[in-house]
């Protein structure tokens, strides 16, 4: 209660009135009048009354006090048991603190983002997002259940801001093992072909035994390369050599031990970028001609490329017997590059190019033994091939997917793609090749051939093979069968797609991976998988996808343009997927490689216990039932500390519900106390 003044007149009138009641009374004081002091109790009396007085009468309740509850359901809660013991553990917290009218629960689930660059359990991010409406002095305390592994536990309190006494409930037994692959140090990009050292530790996480020699296979791009011998809680090496440019997955694992908590950490994931070092290519040009510069310019322009041109000037009928200190041309070095430095290019281009003594015979096969044995060829062919010194009528014949008539064609014509063409990578979507006719400029020279293997994936003058693919042992040959290409580069009739075509050809020959005739690619966006299906047939089955959980599905693949077949599948668990169709497989890594939600899945109560102590809470472990939570412990101190015992603060506030206002010189008690004051004064001046 509370008294406050509701005047009935100005309150200066009211003054100005008590003021002269006041010299009234002190006057007859001073000439000592009989019944002063009956007049100045009722000239008091009325000024209080024109001052009203109201007596005020609060109602108010109480406000319950917020006890939030952070709730861990991050990736490593998630098995069966865990889940379990999670819920066990909230239902009987909840039902304890329903016991108590004065705190009101709170129940924060703090789920983690599974598209985040590095999952990791953000508990107290979680705390301080639910909490950000409450007032300090209602927050009671904060109870998480988890299984203790937190990775965004703060150095103080103070600097979440939270004055309140913070538990822990760990759901977990305090024996649990598990077996953990970690990746310490590896290259984020590597030069193919050499050697890249990937460490990695082993751990035994919560085993008492000390070290002991583990098992570890490595997988590169889902194929087994090795089996290493680790010792647990040392750092191990092993030096990979990385096999192909663009993205390689490398893969650790060891077996799963009794009772593990989880086998999710018993394989670690490594991205790889592969660079391929410039490569070498070799261009042999027979003699000066339009083209030549073409495909000069393109090779020029890729900084990628070390290129070594030789252009034939002066073949062997041209000797005239000048000697050769006086000529200012360089000798063709033919030793040196096709017999004790071929291994060293990548490419071999032949551009026009007849044989015309300029090698000798004998080299020819050591240039098909190199395309056998993995390296590339490239046959720009003019009318020389169809000429009697042919390089089909040298050993490298066997090596060609396409032997010359003798015939060359002259006449105007469109390069087309053929139905192979349409699937083909090499020539599937060049600007220009999907209308009729096509949108590009005409050739006007082909070289008739016969007996063509490998893919015809461009035709010329009356259907005639243009441009032929094919697989020779371990490496590759391509024919292009006119040497009029020059004329898109130039512009001709609207030019055409060259420079795209050339990188293309050279790229496939180099066994580019995504130039590949069948292919199967996924590729993970975020927690959707994209599954590509490059082939060469009209149809294609099913892609068989396996989880990391080891479920396997089976994704039908729909066509999205000629040769190319595609599906996307969202997941919902992180981890290494392998798709596989037919004998083709691919891997992809869906969510983030590395992330410290697996590092550490053992519960654990130390990383909880320093900020707990500093709040005045407790961190506990509980069973499978909860039955053995702790008692709660409701207190008004302004610091907590109940021991074994969770304390929670009940707060002291209050909510105003409404205020009943009593006059005190209104109504039946004012007239009153003016009769009788008045009266007294009457009965005073009647004696």
């Amino acid at each position: 209660m509370n008294i406050a003044f509701s005047p009935l007149l100005p309150l200066p009138l009211i003054a100005v009135l008590a003021l002269a009641a006041a010299l009234l009374v002190g006057w007859a004081l001073f000439r000592r009048m009989r019944g002063a002091l009956l007049r100045a109790l009722a000239l008091a009396a009325l000024v209080l009354a024109l001052a009203n007085p109201v007596a005020n009468f609060e109602e108010r309740e109480p406000v319950t006090s917020i006890v939030a509850i952070v709730v861990d359901r991050s990736p490593s809660q998630m098995s069966m048991d865990r889940t379990a013991r999670t819920d066990a553990a909230l239902k009987a917290l909840t039902e304890r603190l329903a016991r108590y009218p004065s705190f009101e629960t709170r129940i924060i689930e703090a789920v983690t983002d599974p598209d985040a660059q590095s999952p990791s359990t953000q508990l107290f991010e979680a705390l301080a997002s639910g909490i950000r409406d409450v007032p300090s002095s209602r927050l009671a305390g904060a109870v998480m259940i988890t299984d203790g592994q937190i990775h965004d536990v703060p150095g103080s309190l103070g600097a979440l801001g939270l004055d309140a006494p913070l538990h822990g409930l760990i759901v977990g037994d305090e024996n649990e093992i598990d077996r953990r692959v970690d990746v310490v140090r590896s290259p984020r990009f590597g030069i193919v072909g050499e050697d890249q050292e990937i460490v990695y530790r082993v751990s035994d996480d919560g085993a008492s035994e000390g070290s002991v020699p583990v098992a570890v296979t490595v997988r590169v791009n889902g194929e087994e390369i090795a089996v290493e011998t680790a010792n647990t809680g040392e750092d191990s090496s092993f030096y990979l050599d990385l096999p192909r440019g663009g993205e390689n997955i490398v893969e650790l694992s060891v077996d799963v031990i009794d009772d593990e908590v989880t086998p999710a950490n018993n394989r670690a994931v490594v991205l790889i970028e592969g660079i391929r070092e410039n490569l070498r290519v070799l261009l042999v040009s027979g003699e000066p001609h339009a083209g030549e510069r073409a495909w000069r310019n393109l090779l020029k322009s890729d900084a990628a490329v070390d290129l070594v041109h030789f252009t034939i000037l002066r073949p062997p009928e041209k000797q005239d017997g000048t000697p050769i200190s006086e000529l200012s041309l360089i000798a063709f070095p033919t030793r040196e590059l096709f017999v004790e430095k071929i291994d060293e290019f990548d490419l071999i281009i032949f551009d026009r190019y007849q044989n015309r003594g300029v090698l000798p015979v004998l080299y020819y096969d050591y240039i098909a033994r190199y395309v056998e044995e993995g390296g590339a060829l490239l046959v720009a062919a003019g009318p020389e091939l169809a000429g009697i010194e042919s390089i089909a009528e040298t050993p490298l014949a066997p090596a060609l997917p396409a032997l010359p008539t003798g015939d060359v064609t002259l006449s105007g014509f469109y390069p087309r793609l053929s139905d192979d063409g349409r699937r083909h990578p090499v020539t599937r979507d060049l600007p220009g090749g999907g209308i009729e006719p096509p949108g590009w400029g005409r050739w006007f020279r082909t070289v008739g051939v016969r007996d063509t293997i490998g893919d015809e994936v461009m035709q010329g003058a009356d259907g005639q093979p243009l441009l032929v693919l094919n697989r020779f042992g371990d490496g590759r040959v391509a024919m292009l069968l006119s040497d009029h290409g020059w004329l898109w580069a130039r512009g001709f009739e609207g030019g055409g797609p060259h420079v795209a075509l050339y990188r293309r050809i050279a790229h496939w020959l180099m066994q580019e991976p995504s130039l590949e005739e069948e292919a199967v690619r996924a590729t993970a966006l975020g927690r959707t998988l994209r599954i590509e299906r490059q082939t060469m047939s009209e149809t294609t089955g099913p892609a068989t996808v396996k989880l990391p959980s080891g479920e396997v599905r089976d994704v039908q693949l729909q066509p999205t343009e000629e040769g190319l077949f595609t599906a996307e599948l969202a997941l919902d668990e992180p981890g290494l997927v392998e798709v596989t169709s037919g004998e083709l497989t691919a891997l992809a890594h869906v969510g983030a490689v590395d992330a410290p939600e697996f590092r550490a899945t053992v519960s654990t109560t130390s990383v909880l216990d320093p900020v707990a102590a500093e709040s005045g809470g407790l961190v506990a472990r509980v069973n499978a039932a909860a039955t053995n939570l702790p008692q709660i412990l409701p207190t008004r101190a302004a610091s907590v500390n109940a021991g074994d015992r969770m304390g929670l603060r009940a707060s002291n506030e209050s909510v105003l519900k409404g205020v009943r206002a009593v006059p005190l010189f209104g109504g039946f008690l004012g007239l009153a106390l003016l009769i009788l004051a008045l009266g007294a004064t009457w009965f005073r001046e009647g004696r």
